[in-house]
């Protein structure tokens, strides 16, 4: 084996992460699976179904996290399941998740558990979901609750995921459920999930004063098109501070900027014990003088490399920037989530070794990253793009529900179990990108 090596800090965090309603199948009464019921809204027309059937058979892949070398793993609870009907809680739905955390912790694989991942009950939905300002206590009520139950095998958690993704993917674009297109919609929401992060931050301490409890934002770097004008960059600016930054100044000095408002929200300061990132991709925005509407579109670098589908860009250099940013906040962080879709397994090995590279060139310049988890651990439902995308280390055949380690997962492995990337693992997996990954 050769000689150089980027080796990551002792208890490195490594692990994979996954949401309940794309993973654990006939999530049958929230408002994502009434949605899919509707013609136009999924990709190809899927449904998630029996998605990878985690409600059954959950303690499989956990078996094959294990394997990979994981020590953690990041999940979250279907808050359908667990209250039904407001006030109406299933014990049946407690305990099967009680088995499943219990059956991380038997791994050695500690549970990071997030609260809201993007599907609301039924009940909830019919009352106005996030755009109903009653929700922010719903949801104190649901994290007290949860908590009560499960706090004895969960340190870690995350209450709200992407409130500025869900926020503008539901109520301003129109691709996630309700499906409404509102600017001032999509605003109100923001600001009820950030108060609910807040509420749910103080619920969890209140049971449990020594848990840690973190944000969790979607971050990407949003930059001018090439050959920008003075407008160009100022749109560029304005989104980037509205869906990158505005969150993490809410959940740290509890203030709200505009056009968020000019307030100041007490319960909202110092409300992260760490920040989370999820990370993907780099977009770019210009202004569309003809269509006005259009400038907040996101565009790729033209001759960029992409993933499948157009996903995003891939730009391992924009997590370096990332994180040095949010090491501002003086807060320790953790990768949430990183990853990209990629059906056939070309792109992920590489992505995986340039972006861990850079996550440890930020370690290196004082950034307090403690853990990273890999979007995904296997195939799942991905929201409005159905199956079309596969984000797993693990190959799922979603007809016969096997399961198949790809190259990524096996490299994934071995930089667990070395705490480090190594030149041997790079030349195996990726060569061209040795000088990319060394020269950091």
């Amino acid at each position: 084996m050769t000689g150089r090596e980027l080796r990551f800090p002792d208890q490195f965090l490594w692990g994979t992460a996954t949401a309940a309603h794309q993973v654990e199948g006939n999530n049958t009464n929230n408002d994502w699976w009434a949605w899919e019921q509707g013609a136009g809204h999924i990709r190809n027309g899927d449904r998630s179904g029996l998605a990878c059937d985690w409600w059954q058979r959950a303690e499989e892949d956990f078996d094959r996290a294990q394997a990979m070398g994981q020590n953690t793993h990041r999940l979250s609870v279907e808050w359908s399941r667990l209250e039904p009907r407001p006030g109406a809680w299933d014990p049946k739905a407690v305990e099967r998740y009680r088995q499943m955390l219990s059956g991380l912790r038997r791994r050695g694989l500690e549970p990071v558990v997030t609260l809201f991942h993007f599907t609301a009950p039924l009940w909830l939905a019919d009352l106005g979901g996030w755009e109903n300002p009653r929700t922010v206590e719903y949801f104190r009520r649901f994290t007290d609750r949860v908590v009560a139950e499960m706090g004895d095998l969960v340190q870690r958690w995350t209450p709200v995921n992407e409130p500025a993704t869900y926020a503008f993917l539901a109520y301003m674009n129109g691709v996630f459920p309700p499906g409404k297109r509102s600017a001032s919609s999509a605003l109100t929401v923001l600001r009820h999930l950030l108060l609910g992060h807040g509420a749910a931050y103080h619920a969890i301490h209140g049971r449990q004063p020594d848990a840690q409890v973190g944000s969790v934002s979607n971050i990407f770097v949003a930059q001018p098109l090439p050959r920008h004008g003075l407008a160009d960059r100022l749109l560029a600016r304005g989104v980037d501070f509205l869906h990158n930054i505005a969150p993490l100044e809410a959940v740290t000095t509890g203030r709200f900027k505009p056009p968020l408002g000019w307030s100041k929200a007490p319960e909202l300061v110092n409300s992260a014990d760490f920040l989370g990132v999820n990370y993907y991709t780099r977009f770019r925005l210009g202004v569309n003088w003809r269509r006005p509407a259009d400038s907040f579109r996101l565009q790729l670098t033209p001759g960029a490399e992409v993933s499948d589908l157009d996903y995003g860009e891939v730009y391992p250099q924009g997590l370096y920037e990332t994180l040095m940013r949010v090491a501002r906040y003086g807060k320790p962080i953790i990768i949430t989530e990183n990853g990209l879709p990629d059906h056939d397994d070309d792109q992920r090995p590489r992505f995986l070794l340039t972006h861990l590279a850079q996550v440890w060139r930020a370690i290196r310049d004082g950034a307090p990253v403690r853990g990273y988890y890999h979007w995904s651990l296997l195939d799942n439902f991905e929201w409005a793009q159905g199956y079309a995308m596969r984000f797993g280390l693990i190959e799922v055949d979603f007809a016969t529900q096997q399961r198949r380690i790809r190259a990524s997962g096996r490299l994934f492995s071995e930089i667990c179990r070395a705490n480090a990337i190594t030149e041997d693992m790079v030349q195996r997996y990726a060569p061209a990108a040795l000088e990319d990954i060394f020269g950091v």
